[in-house]
């Protein structure tokens, strides 16, 4: 468990990083907001196929092998970040690549290491467990935004153009995908699992994890429209921010996120994985849309941080509610079909944020993004509240 701890804190590092390097980087070689949409849409689009193929045939390939060659990748794509400058060459480095522009963990090495982290421990402890793998990440992810103003920190100090230190970042991001594969290059062969190569993935599960994948959607599909990078952006036309206040600005909301996670827990132990899900994910929303019309750079940042405070309470209990609802077999498919539809939602609207910021400097972003979200929260309160996982139904046996 702690070797996964550890590949998602690097991983968490390398993506909080690049998530705030990305935009200034792509507009300094002359890409404009719709291209740097297309790239990132292009980034999206790329984890939701690597992801699906590794759901459906890794039982296959073996966890550990899936880990090792997704860790290849990412060298490979941040080399080719640091040495392309052309828009079509970067566009299909992103697809194929494994660069993550959110601020949460949208990639190829998510399902397998979820399908290995719910067999160490189950019922509430999954549910903590998960708090704390998300809370490694979320956590370097904010050192991660801090560090990003290192690049042009140095460039000063050493005399040289500050707009080519954004790419120097890439370089970091490919020397920290080789820690990660030494870190995966020890796991034990214990975290492989034995399933019937005749039986097909979700034999047991489909509808139950369809309909789930089905409202995901509608949730990243918001999330499109407000991913850190496109934020960056946002701040960098309507407030004029520079990389390093931006960068403090995404490590403080970084930390916010990570630490709220620990209460998810405590929460969902006392009103079910469902509520706890929706009634930390209502307000931050709300919060969301408040900052597009905040009239100056101060307001607009204080309620991107209110918004952070709570928005990321409901990802350990959603992950740890979709490990639950399915056999120890299906888990790894499970995490793939709920994360590839996320994806794919959410590479349909930075492509129309970047036009957005294009013609405007307005948050029409924050506001699509926060509405959109708002109507997934009530959708799922109202289909899934009378659907509890296991142990929640043991307690209420207890109880009664």
């Amino acid at each position: 468990m702690r070797r996964l701890f550890a590949t998602r804190a690097l991983r968490g590092f390398a993506d909080g990083a690049v998530s705030v390097l990305l935009a200034s980087h792509l507009s300094a070689i002359g890409l404009s907001p719709l291209e740097i949409g297309a790239i990132v849409t292009g980034t999206l689009l790329g984890s939701a196929a690597l992801t699906l193929g590794v759901g459906l045939l890794g039982s296959r390939l073996g966890r550990r092998e899936v880990l090792l060659g997704a860790s290849m990748v990412m060298a490979v794509t941040g080399i080719g970040f640091f040495a392309v400058t052309h828009f079509w060459p970067l566009l299909v480095i992103a697809f194929l690549g494994t660069l993550n522009p959110s601020s949460g963990d949208v990639s190829v090495f998510l399902p397998t290491e979820q399908a290995v982290l719910s067999e160490t421990a189950r019922g509430t402890l999954r549910t903590a467990a998960f708090a704390r793998y998300n809370l490694a990440g979320n956590l370097a992810g904010a050192l991660g935004a801090l560090a990003s103003g290192v690049p042009g920190a140095l460039a000063v100090w050493l005399d040289r153009d500050p707009r080519e230190a954004p790419r120097w970042g890439f370089v970091g991001y490919a020397a920290i995908a080789g820690t990660v594969a030494w870190l995966y290059g020890g796991l034990s062969r214990g975290i492989e699992v034995r399933r019937d190569p005749r039986k097909k993935p979700l034999a047991q599960s489909r509808r139950v994890i369809l309909h789930l994948s089905l409202l995901f959607s509608l949730d990243s599909l918001g999330g499109g429209f407000v991913i850190q990078s496109l934020l960056v952006l946002w701040l960098f036309r309507r407030f004029d921010l520079s990389i390093a206040t931006a960068g403090a600005v995404f490590f403080a909301a970084g930390m916010l996120a990570a630490f709220s996670q620990l209460l998810s827990a405590w929460i969902s132990a006392r009103i079910g994985l469902i509520r706890t899900m929706v009634y930390t994910h209502l307000p931050a929303n709300a919060f969301l849309v408040a900052a597009a019309f905040m009239p100056n750079a101060g307001l607009a940042i204080l309620f991107l941080l209110l918004r952070m405070s709570l928005s990321q309470m409901d990802v350990p209990a959603r992950q740890s509610y979709v490990m639950a609802v399915v056999p120890p077999d299906e888990r790894a498919a499970a995490a793939s079909v709920t994360n590839v539809p996320r994806s794919l939602a959410a590479a349909m609207t930075p492509l129309v944020a970047g036009a957005m910021l294009a013609h405007s400097t307005f948050g029409w972003p924050l506001v699509c993004g926060g509405l959109t979200k708002i109507l997934y929260d009530f959708l799922l309160l109202i289909q899934f509240r009378a659907r509890r996982p296991p142990e929640e139904e043991a307690m209420l046996d207890v109880r009664t």
